[in-house]
């Protein structure tokens, strides 16, 4: 742009001083017309990196997921292949489903014995009760008899041997009673006990089985976002485990960040919701138009890392650079991830000289043409 100015310029002055002979050629008119352009130029550009900002470090940002399974076993089928669009809900791959469907059959056989258990225990809760009514209407009588042998033997009418036996009768009816007690509390306990208004043996085998069927359900691999796959290296017959560490894919999610990198005092009076305009190699001749999210006020420099040693104040660290985040008008253009180029951002201060920041930022994308590379 300033070569195209600076010819501009310097086409008037040949006609002016030249062809036209307008005003004469002078020591005086020359330094004046090589003053001219140096100043005029100078100013321009000082006024234009403030009141539209350009930087030349545009970056595209994705989010990236690593794949990693919820369950472990053998890749049965993988039915995408390496950079290929998937949408929400599609599946990525499958893992090896019999054990796990073995696994929900056999809980679901383990709560009905465990629900037909319990209804045992109430049968024998209800026997209980009943032997210890009986055994309590036994004590009843054994007691009365046992007060009508001491009448008799009070009145020298009785017999010894049976108030001995009638005692006797009592004392063990009374340990009966004793026993049928403790069992009936016992079982009363155990059905008692309950979970989340269920009987507690019943909610743990349910409880085992959800999670058996949520881990049959997690053998099938879904993508929970639109994005790419990238990096595909399974094959059905490899093993996959349900470990950090060990991710089977790399997916790319469709939904992206865009980021302009400035110098500290490029921002000053920049405000969201400012105009923006961004130009990248990958979109030759193209000018992606968007608009100021935020200014991140934050960078790796203002933080120290926590540790047992003083903070090292002697070394001296290059100023660093903010992030402006850039919120396109057309989400639906495709930017690759790690695009970089080269920016602009109209705040509202000296409008008019605009017009030359959008020259520059097209000019540099119609050079995105050029292959510039001599192999």
């Amino acid at each position: 742009m300033e070569i195209l100015l600076l010819g501009i310029y310097s086409g008037i002055v040949w006609l002016i001083f030249i062809k036209f002979k307008l005003l004469p050629w002078t020591r005086v008119s020359q330094v004046i017309v090589a003053t001219i352009p140096v100043v005029g130029l100078t100013v321009m550009i000082l006024l234009l990196n403030v009141v539209a900002p350009s930087s030349h470090d545009v970056r595209v940002i994705n989010y990236i997921v690593q794949i990693v399974p919820q369950v472990t076993g053998q890749i049965t089928e993988v039915p995408v292949h390496d950079n290929q669009f998937v949408k929400k809900g599609e599946v990525l791959f499958r893992i090896d489903s019999v054990p796990f469907a073995l696994r929900v059959n056999q809980l679901e056989a383990t709560l009905a014995d465990t629900r037909a258990q319990v209804g045992q225990l109430g049968r024998e809760l209800e026997a209980a009760q009943e032997n210890t009514r009986s055994t309590r209407a036994r004590l009843e009588l054994a007691d009365k008899r046992l007060t009508q042998n001491r009448e008799l033997v009070d009145a020298g009418a009785g017999n010894v041997f049976d108030l001995e036996a009638a005692e006797t009768d009592v004392q063990d009816l009374r340990a009966k009673v004793s026993a049928a007690l403790a069992a009936e509390a016992q079982l009363r306990e155990r059905l008692n006990a309950r979970s989340g208004g269920e009987q507690a043996q019943v909610a743990t085998i349910r409880a085992q089985l959800e999670q058996a069927r949520w881990e049959l359900e997690k053998t099938t691999v879904r993508a929970l976002t639109d994005g790419f796959a990238i990096n595909v290296q399974i094959r059905p017959g490899a093993f996959a485990a349900a470990l950090p560490l060990r991710p089977v894919m790399t997916f790319v999610q469709a939904d992206q960040q865009l980021y302009a990198l400035y110098e500290q005092n490029e921002l000053y009076v920049v405000e969201p919701g400012n105009e923006a305009e961004v130009a990248f190699p990958t979109l030759p001749g193209k000018i992606l138009r968007a608009k100021v999210r935020a200014v991140i006020w934050a960078q790796g420099q203002g933080q120290l890392a926590p540790s047992g040693e003083l903070p090292q104040s002697t070394a001296e660290l290059p100023p660093g650079r903010f992030a402006v985040e850039l919120e396109p008008e057309d989400s639906t253009v495709f930017l690759a991830a790690g695009a970089r180029g080269m920016g602009a951002i109209y705040t509202n201060h000296a409008v008019p000289i605009h017009l030359l920041r959008k020259v520059f930022i097209r000019l540099g994308s119609y050079m995105n043409y050029l292959i510039l590379k001599l192999h």
